[in-house]
């Protein structure tokens, strides 16, 4: 498994495995959840993708339950906060909300140590933008965490660039990563800006709901469906593979966040590394996606 560097003392596995179901799969006990972790280690997976938020703030506990000392140092955790939603410890909040205030980021990053029950965070993302985030009180509060040990890394999710350079500006860290929504469904990012952007400065992006939220198995979608069908077959596996490998072949060296609870489909993530894409095969997938041909 290829592995992407962020920063000098940490890289992450090139495939990630999202856990944001966690908290939904019938069995969450410890044997199970060490088991997915495992079968993810098989394939070189190391990297856990969580968010205070999952499972209606209950995933981070989930997962910490199943850790053992082993199993931490054989893995990168990367976490989320900001969302407040009137769930789980936030059941009294009015209004779902964003909260990138120094208070909560430091409440949060405590919660996530305390619920995994690990003494540090490997990537903390700021969930989503927050229209009334103060850039300094945000990145100072970053920066600190980053300084206290407390957290390795520090980068954002569903950040617009804009977004990006302004919370930059508040700080002195460097922010390593943005996960936001890429897929053939959700292909936007690749020319509206947000990947290039990244490219340019040479930060990797994460993408979450690479496989469009399961839609791209529907076969209504016939053409894309019967494209992606057509280069599985060829290499003896599935259309997620060859939806996720089309991602992988992006120069921007995007890292999929892929999650299920099926030990099966897990122990299969691996697949998309083995698939080489060229850039005809990438175009011919993107033009059933888009519906028509380029320009």
């Amino acid at each position: 498994m290829d592995r992407i560097t962020l920063t000098d003392t940490l890289d992450l596995s090139r495939l990630v495995y999202g856990m944001w179901r966690l908290g939904d799969d019938a069995d969450t006990s410890v044997d199970h959840i060490r088991n997915k972790i495992s079968a993810c280690l098989d394939q070189g997976i190391t990297t856990m993708d969580q968010a205070d938020i999952y499972g209606g703030y209950e995933a981070e506990e989930i997962m910490g339950h199943a850790l053992t000392p082993e199993l931490r140092n054989q893995i990168e955790i990367v976490t989320k906060c900001d969302i407040v939603a009137p769930v789980g410890r936030y059941a009294d909040a009015k209004v779902k909300y964003y909260d990138t205030s120094r208070a909560h980021i430091m409440a949060s990053v405590d919660h996530s140590l305390r619920l995994m029950k690990i003494d540090h965070i490997d990537l903390l993302l700021i969930h989503r933008p927050d229209p009334l985030m103060d850039h300094h009180e945000t990145g100072a509060a970053l920066d600190d965490i980053v300084a206290s040990g407390k957290v390795r890394a520090v980068g954002v999710s569903n950040f617009r660039p804009y977004d990006w350079e302004l919370l930059q500006s508040g700080m002195t860290t460097k922010l390593v990563t943005n996960q936001i929504e890429i897929s053939l469904l959700h292909h936007a990012p690749f020319t509206n800006g947000d990947i290039a952007f990244h490219q340019k400065n040479g930060q990797p992006l994460m993408a979450w709901s690479p496989l469009g939220g399961g839609a791209l198995f529907d076969t209504k979608l016939s053409s894309l469906h019967s494209a992606l069908q057509t280069i599985a077959t060829a290499h003896n596996t599935d259309t997620a593979a060859v939806a996720v490998a089309w991602l992988l072949a992006h120069p921007a060296r995007i890292l999929p966040v892929l999650g299920t609870n099926n030990l099966d489909r897990i122990a299969r993530i691996g697949d998309a590394a083995n698939i080489q894409i060229d850039r005809e095969t990438w175009f011919d997938l993107y033009t059933h996606a888009l519906g028509h041909e380029v320009a």
